[in-house]
């Protein structure tokens, strides 16, 4: 697990994220050459292990504290940490000031911003208060007109336990088997991602619009980039004004007769975002390059011509003598 000091990069709840961590690889030789992509996770076992340099066996967070971790990351030379999960990015957003006291970078939101993101009515308040085209939410489904209604939990993954298309009374059934339900009207439509990059001001750098072909457990399996100016334009502005810093994929509905209706933002990089680093979006690279070249302006060179994505199981025959 080579690098020099503080130069290493964490990936925190690297799971089966091996895509991301061969990303961070190719962008870490640009940016940083030399320096190791190190797996995080509390699974001794997690798989994403055995495609990164190195693998740091965590502790669950509510278990440790943030001065522990920082003591681990500094004697594993780790000068860069990206946490991936949202049940951790709170965490990592308000302990954020004592890393970079330590000389670690944690790329993440500042704690506002991130809690706006992870609270889906929070962010949809947002919204209607700045006059950006994010679809309605209430706690309550008689504060909505709609003829059709998506239920969902108010934290955590928005697909999980989703209803899609109720009406008013299937909806308030499928509310009583959520912990936390939030009520918002279904909006018909063509539902795409947006991956974008935000420096420490908040200014997008660059974004990518992919449609979401096929969708297993709430990820794209299979996502088409594409190009739209209105639709682009508009997603600027809803990225600026979120105050963002580094990677965020946004969830939207691009409605039959034109226009975009946001659903919600992941303040993180996004399953299939690989798919837009492709497209030229250096999502992982000019992360780095803030730490590391900082007063260097990313440019954003999109690829020519759209591509496809299509996110296949992959095996990965280890030879070690020692097994």
């Amino acid at each position: 697990m080579g690098g020099a000091a503080a130069e290493n990069i964490l990936i925190t709840s690297a799971a089966r994220k091996a895509p991301l961590v061969r990303a961070m690889q190719a962008a870490a030789r640009r940016v940083v050459p030399g320096a190791a992509v190190i797996a995080g996770d509390v699974d001794a076992q997690a798989p994403a292990r055995y495609a990164a340099d190195g693998f740091w066996h965590m502790p669950p967070l509510a278990e440790s504290t943030p001065e522990a971790l920082c003591e681990g990351c500094l004697a594993r030379g780790i000068g860069s940490v990206l946490p991936t999960r949202d049940g951790e990015l709170a965490f990592w957003a308000e302990a954020k000031p004592l890393f970079a006291e330590a000389g670690i970078d944690v790329i993440v939101s500042a704690p506002d911003s991130v809690a706006r993101c992870l609270d889906k009515l929070a962010f949809a308040r947002i919204g209607a208060e700045r006059g950006l085209p994010f679809i309605p939410a209430a706690l309550e489904i008689d504060a909505l007109d709609a003829g059709a209604f998506v239920v969902k939990e108010r934290f955590g993954a928005g697909s999980r336990n989703i209803g899609l298309g109720l009406d008013r009374a299937a909806a308030r059934a499928h509310a009583r088997a959520l912990q936390a339900p939030l009520f918002q009207p279904f909006v018909a439509g063509v539902e795409i991602s947006i991956d974008a990059w935000m420096d420490r001001h908040g200014a997008p750098a660059g974004l990518v619009l992919r449609r979401r072909d096929r969708v297993v457990g709430g990820e794209s399996q299979i996502t088409t980039t594409f190009r739209d100016a209105a639709l682009e334009a508009a997603a600027h502005e809803v990225f600026r004004a979120l105050q963002l810093n580094g990677p965020a994929v946004m969830q939207a509905i691009v409605l039959p007769e034109g226009g975009l209706r946001i659903i919600e933002c992941n303040c993180r990089f996004g399953g299939a975002s690989t798919a837009s680093i492709a497209a030229g979006l250096e999502l992982l690279g000019w992360s780095l390059a803030e730490r590391h070249a900082p007063g260097t302006p990313p440019l954003f060179r999109r690829a020519e011509g759209e591509l496809r994505q299509v996110r296949l199981p992959q095996d990965v025959i280890i030879h070690d003598p020692d097994l």
